[in-house]
């Protein structure tokens, strides 16, 4: 179970430093490491919502978190989540789950790319906290069958288009991510989709992981930090085709 304790420091580092990585980066290598798929989006969500809890707090001793905008979006999740949780049982969850990451991936990949090239993205909209709503719900949607989008998505879209500041940015994901896997994860114990035993290892590891990816947050240069989390997101888009 070594490697399931190495494995959630490695995560739970980068969710610290960056407020993105989670079900991007475990859910595919539990599956890779022999973890039935539905299994290991439970126990990612049950990961999730503790590594990120630890987030948090560390976070917010050291720095103030916009809980204005992690608020809003939650609010566009919630109907999210109840809709996912009826779906869970409606329809085949590995035949949606296929097609929602390869969505996912691609536009991860794309987005990525263009701001590692252009530094910003320009969209020809005002920024609108309708859009936030909307965001809130996309993405709700989304965690529900993949564990996979709340830091990444919410991380490249307040960053490139609302002009947040990176540091921000870290607190407002965790926060939202938190609450998110924290709801997502009621529809899985629901239906037995949790391993508690591989979940208990990678918290273990990700208490020292998440303690010192914050830790680094707070004294890492802005344009670094923002280099730095589009470089992730790349990464985790390829990482989620790959998985497929």
């Amino acid at each position: 179970m070594i490697v399931f304790i190495l494995l959630g420091f490695i995560v739970g580092f980068l969710i610290g430093l960056t407020g993105v990585g989670g079900g991007s980066l475990m859910t595919p290598a539990l599956i890779f490491l022999g973890v039935e798929p539905l299994i290991a989006v439970g126990t990612d969500l049950l990961y999730a919502t503790v590594t990120r809890a630890f987030g948090v707090f560390f976070h917010g001793i050291k720095r103030g978190i916009r809980y204005d905008i992690a608020m809003k979006l939650l609010a566009g999740s919630v109907p999210a989540v109840l809709l996912g949780g009826i779906l869970l049982h409606w329809i085949d969850r590995q035949v949606l789950n296929r097609y929602l990451t390869l969505l996912l991936g691609g536009i991860l990949i794309t987005t990525a790319v263009l701001s590692i090239i252009k530094e910003e993205i320009h969209v020809p909209i005002r920024p609108r906290w309708a859009y936030v709503y909307i965001l809130g719900f996309i993405v709700g949607l989304t965690v529900q069958f993949t564990s996979v989008g709340a830091g990444v998505i919410i991380s490249f879209t307040l960053m490139n288009v609302a002009k947040l500041e990176p540091r921000d940015v870290v607190g407002v994901a965790m926060v939202y991510g938190l609450a998110l896997s924290g709801l997502s994860l009621l529809n899985y114990v629901s239906i037995g989709g949790v391993n508690y035993r591989i979940a208990l290892f990678l918290v273990l590891g990700t208490v020292p992981g998440v303690y010192l990816g914050t830790h680094v947050n707070r004294s890492a240069n802005r344009e670094k930090l923002k280099k730095t989390i589009n470089v992730i997101i790349l990464i985790i888009g390829v990482l989620t085709l790959i998985g497929l």
